[in-house]
């Protein structure tokens, strides 16, 4: 007998299911549910890598051919702040209109034979008991995973930062990061073309600006569509000179501050999760459709192979998937962190630096360098008129000693720890009331991001250095970043991962000097 199949949920990830699957299964029954109408969509640009489309347009070419006849795409990445506008090369990506792809999909799936039951909310599961299998493609405030309950393990972890997404009939060239300093705090666009009338422009900013300014007056719990006029007239005279005094285009537009899902198991019984509904990953990485219709080809071959198991298909969906979603949700939380932090980085850094800081929060000098030398040379050049020498041979005054350079090496002698290097050592305390201008203290970072908290509080007044150990590379940078652009104190991050990490970390200006682990006991 005929698989039934019921998708909830018309969103990419969805639409792409279910046309995939009608294309494997030919003889199956797919029906889709849509709580919306066919021609609303909310929202404005999906972007695409092209280093993670392949998998996607060998499975069907509807997105390629829609990128191809109706996007936008190109090579450079730009940061635009103080009155300059720097650029980062070798990035290839694509954009197109949200409301153009959900048709472009709409349409394939018609083609291949999908039922399509537009403006149908499912409130209850059991309003499905015919069909065989039953796919919550339903968002991030899915009612599907909220009905199969707290034993998938459904966590959400909710950013500082807040955002807001318009449009504008400004077009930008590419992908361009955009920084305003107004008279209440620092405000960020993303801004990317999405078609030949049309760029998306998201803004971030701090909640404490936010309410300064006066845009914590819209009330957002109310029903989707209304958006925030006072923020758009607001957001338009701020970045008028960005947009050319274009206006910016409102679309269910509202603030709200980003929520990473994770989801231990990503089905119960006969149903199964997929997309937002499980995982979500800041938008700064631009992986939440992609990572959707990816999930939609994994979880297509798994049922398709096993439709008589499908406790089986579901099983080894997730262990194909989840690997992959924990990788980019890890790699999200760099950029994430980044944009909770970036008045402070707009506040400390010299154009070109918060250029190469912005872009080496994921990847390293030597992949920076691949892509675009030019990038690296301007970092480096800045810092060598600024300080006369490469930045890991700049000297460094850390309390009453001068280092010669900043590859210093952290040591002990007689259950005593040391910052050694050349031109002298500094000798470390672990008791944040021993440090002074003489004394370095040695922190150890936490594993997990919630502890930085309590370790903030440890960092003293004044202190010769202080040196971070332990943790993981994140925790360690944001300790360190607290300590030197928070606090004004000399950071040293202990870092066994080589020449290229480094170097990364020093001139990028996420710490001041950087430390080997040498714990055995050393001469007097």
């Amino acid at each position: 007998m005929a698989l039934r199949v019921a998708c909830i949920g018309g969103g990419p990830g969805g639409l792409f299911f279910s046309t995939l699957f009608k294309q494997t299964v030919p003889d199956a029954e797919v029906v889709l549910f849509e709580r919306n109408q066919a021609t609303d969509a909310f929202g404005f640009g999906v972007v695409f890598s092209d280093a993670t489309l392949n998998r996607i347009n060998d499975a069907d070419p509807v997105v390629r051919d829609g990128l191809r006849d109706h996007g936008t795409h190109w090579d450079d990445i730009e940061v635009w702040l103080k009155s300059e506008r720097k650029s980062f090369t070798g990035n290839g990506m694509a954009a197109i209109y949200r409301k153009t792809l959900l048709k472009l999909m709409q349409d394939r799936a018609a083609e291949v034979g999908v039922d399509m039951r537009f403006g149908q909310y499912v409130p209850e599961l059991s309003q499905l008991d015919g069909f065989d299998l039953i796919v919550g493609a339903d968002g991030a405030n899915s009612s599907t995973r909220e009905q199969l309950g707290e034993s998938l393990g459904h966590t959400s972890e909710t950013a500082t930062a807040k955002f807001i997404w318009f449009g504008t009939t400004c077009k930008f060239s590419g992908l361009t990061f955009v920084h305003r300093q107004s008279e209440f705090g620092n405000f960020a666009v993303h801004g990317y073309p999405i078609s030949d009338e049309l760029s998306t422009f998201i803004v971030e900013t701090d909640e404490e600006t936010w309410r300064k300014a006066g845009l914590d007056e819209f009330d957002a719990s109310q029903p989707p569509g209304p958006s925030d006029l006072k923020t758009q007239r607001f957001l338009e005279k701020l970045f008028a000179e960005d947009i050319d005094g274009e206006p910016l285009v409102a679309n269910n537009s509202r603030w709200a501050n980003f929520r990473t899902r994770r989801t231990r198991s990503w089905h119960k019984g006969n149903v199964v999760l997929l997309g937002d509904a499980v995982h979500t990953a800041h938008f700064s990485v631009g992986s939440g459709t992609k990572m959707a219709m990816e999930d939609a080809i994994t979880l297509v071959r798994e049922v398709a192979a096993h439709q008589d198991d499908l406790e089986l298909a579901f099983t080894n969906y997730e262990a194909e998937r989840q690997p992959h979603v924990a990788k980019i949700q890890n790699q999200a939380r760099g950029g994430l962190s980044w944009w909770e932090h970036f008045a402070r980085y707009y506040n400390s850094f010299d154009p070109t630096q918060f250029t190469f800081h912005f872009f080496s929060r994921s990847i390293d000098i030597d992949k920076i360098r691949q892509r675009d030398p030019g990038l690296v040379e301007s970092a480096e050049q800045d810092w060598l008129a600024k300080h006369g020498d490469a930045p890991l041979e700049t000297s460094l005054i850390a309390g009453s000693v001068e280092f010669a350079g900043r590859k210093l090496s952290l040591t002990r002698q007689g259950g005593q720890p040391w910052l050694t290097g050349p031109g002298g050592r500094i000798s470390l305390t672990t008791v944040p009331a021993d440090a002074d201008a003489t004394t370095g203290l040695l922190l150890t970072a936490p594993d997990a991001e919630e502890g930085l908290a309590a370790v903030f509080e440890q960092l003293p007044d004044r202190a010769a250095a202080v040196v971070i150990q332990g943790g993981n590379p994140f925790t360690r940078i944001l300790l360190s970043e607290e300590a030197r652009l928070g606090r004004g104190l000399t950071s040293v991050i202990v870092d066994d991962r080589g020449p290229a990490s480094n170097l990364t970390l020093v001139l990028s200006g996420r710490a001041d000097a950087v430390a080997t682990a040498s714990m055995e006991a050393t001469d007097a």
